[in-house]
C-alpha cells in the first residue's frame, strides 16, 4: 500500500466512522432527520467538492501552476519526514488560523457565513460552504506547493490526513468525557468538538479559530474555554439556496 492510499483510507475511515456513530447515536440520528432538503443538498455538494474536486484540482491545475512557476524546484526540498509532518501539522496550522480569522473579517464574512448556517454540530456539514470558497482556503495552495517541493512528502501527507480527520471530528458531536484519561491528555493542546462548537455558537463565533492546536487561539487571546456545548449553534442568514452556493456571484 502506498502513502497516498493510506492517506485516503485514514480520512475516509474517519468520515465513515463518524457518520456511523452519528446514525447509531440517538441525538445524532434525530439531527439527521431534522436536516432540510436544502441542507442535505448544500452539505452533499460541499463534501463532494472538498473530497473529490479539490484533490483533483490540486493534482492538476494548481500543481501545473507551480511546475510552470518553479520548473527547477520540484522535489528539491529535502527534510526529514518528522520535520515535514511538523510543517504540515503545526506551521500550516498557524497560517490557517490567520486564514480563518480573515474569513471572519468584514471583507470575507459574507462568503464564510454559509459555513455558520449549520444549526447542529454535524460531520455532514463539515464542508458546508459556497462552491468556490475552497479557493480562499490556504490548504489548496500550500499543501500543493509543499507536495511539489518536498523530495519525500510522506510526513507531510500524514499531517494532511490527520488534519482532515480532526476537521471531521471537531464538527461532530462525538465528545470525550472530561473524566476520561484521553480528554486529560489531549484537551490542553488539541482543538476538541466542544471548542469548535463555541466557534459556531450564534453569540460567540469570533473565537476558537484554530484547526489542530489551541496554542494559536491562546497566544492571540481568541480562545473561549468550555467543557460543554453551547445552547444555540448557527446564525440566521437572508441568503437563499442559490446564493448559499454561489454568493456573491448570484
Amino acid at each position: 500500500m502506498n502513502i497516498q492510499s493510506l492517506i485516503q483510507m485514514i480520512v475516509f475511515g474517519a468520515f465513515i466512522g463518524l457518520v456511523g456513530w452519528t446514525i447509531s447515536n440517538q441525538i445524532g440520528r434525530h439531527q439527521i432527520q431534522l436536516k432540510s432538503r436544502e441542507d442535505w443538498l448544500i452539505d452533499t455538494l460541499g463534501l463532494t467538492i472538498q473530497g473529490i474536486l479539490i484533490p483533483l484540482l490540486q493534482a492538476t491545475l494548481v500543481y501545473g501552476i507551480y511546475h510552470y512557476l518553479f520548473p527547477n524546484h520540484q522535489g528539491n526540498l529535502k527534510i526529514s519526514p518528522m520535520l515535514s509532518f511538523i510543517l504540515s501539522f503545526v506551521v500550516v496550522d498557524y497560517l490557517y488560523y490567520w486564514n480563518h480569522r480573515l474569513l471572519h473579517s468584514k471583507w470575507l464574512w459574507q462568503v464564510h457565513q454559509v459555513h455558520h448556517t449549520v444549526t447542529q454540530m454535524d460531520v455532514l456539514g463539515t464542508s458546508r460552504n459556497t462552491i468556490w470558497t475552497s479557493l480562499l482556503i490556504i490548504y489548496l495552495w500550500l499543501h500543493t506547493l509543499f507536495l511539489y517541493l518536498l523530495a519525500d512528502p510522506t510526513g507531510y501527507l500524514l499531517g494532511v490526513s490527520l488534519t482532515s480527520a480532526l476537521d471531521l471530528w471537531r464538527h461532530s458531536r462525538l465528545l470525550i468525557s472530561t473524566n476520561h484519561w484521553l480528554y486529560q491528555f489531549i484537551s490542553p493542546w488539541l482543538i476538541l468538538p466542544q471548542d469548535h462548537a463555541w466557534h459556531h455558537c450564534s453569540e460567540t463565533y469570533h473565537c476558537n479559530y484554530g484547526a489542530n492546536l489551541k496554542i494559536w487561539d491562546k497566544l492571540h487571546h481568541t480562545y473561549h474555554q468550555s467543557n460543554t456545548l453551547p445552547s444555540a449553534i448557527g446564525i440566521p442568514t437572508s441568503l437563499n439556496f442559490i446564493q448559499k452556493l454561489f454568493f456573491p456571484f448570484s
